[in-house]
């Protein structure tokens, strides 16, 4: 039996994953904590519309949301389309990188991530979301554009720090990665959405009990939430399933 060479690179999937540090910059802290205030003040201050007029309320706020997300992964997250540093020996010039070139290395991957979170991840999730139970018949732009918000809120932080690396998403998806503010915001969001279900089928008769009216909230909430545990108490730590 052969001895194993030294020199052997560990494959991707040996590799093991890390949380996701933020920028440490002045704008970047600053957007850090600005960002789930502004999340939850729009659901908040809209929450009387979403329930006169979900469909309207929720295709008026989903370019404030992607916006939000945007400016969240450009300002605040290190990008897998970003080469990092190269080590400079003593003496050498430190080569600075032209402001233009600096913008869209992290421009263009945000506005990738979102393209991918309205091709794949909003379709996705609504399929997701009729297969737990959505109205099949009825209700069909309410469940789309709730498939729409929980793919921004979900996905787009997602594909800008981890990019599609296969092994990277099944960790993802089999909850494997380390608990970041990132993946929190991710994983908060689904557990809000799944709670916030729960009011719609009791027998209150009230108004804001209608699809998708307290799902979104539960989204929301738990994004905002998630976002705030996973980067401040749980940061680092793994879920064990047995």
């Amino acid at each position: 039996m052969s001895a194993p060479t030294p020199n052997a690179k560990p494959t991707q999937a040996e590799i093991p994953s890390k949380p996701i540090d933020l920028i440490q910059s002045q704008y970047s802290l600053l957007y850090g904590n600005l960002h789930p205030i502004l999340l939850l003040s729009l659901g908040v201050f809209s929450f009387n519309s979403l329930v006169s007029d979900p469909v309207n309320t929720l295709l008026g706020l989903a370019p404030t949301v992607a916006v939000l997300q945007a400016v969240y992964c450009i300002l605040c997250l290190p990008s897998t389309g970003q080469a990092p540093p190269t080590a400079h020996k003593p003496g050498q010039k430190k080569k600075v990188a032209k402001p233009a070139q600096d913008i869209w290395a992290k421009v263009v991957p945000a506005f990738l991530s979102l393209v991918l979170t309205l091709t794949l991840s909003a379709p996705l999730l609504y399929i997701i979301l009729i297969l737990f139970g959505a109205p099949l018949t009825t209700h069909h732009l309410q469940t789309l554009l709730l498939a729409l918000h929980a793919a921004l809120l979900t996905t787009p932080q997602l594909f800008y720090a981890h990019g599609l690396e296969k092994n990277t998403w099944l960790r993802i998806a089999s909850l494997q990665l380390p608990m970041d503010e990132v993946y929190g915001m991710s994983l908060g969001a689904c557990l809000g959405a799944w709670l916030g279900a729960i009011p719609i089928p009791l027998d209150w008769d009230r108004e804001w009990q209608k699809w998708p009216v307290t799902i979104v909230a539960g989204l929301y909430i738990g994004a905002v939430v998630g976002k705030t545990v996973g980067g401040l108490l749980c940061k680092g730590l793994r879920l064990k399933l047995d």
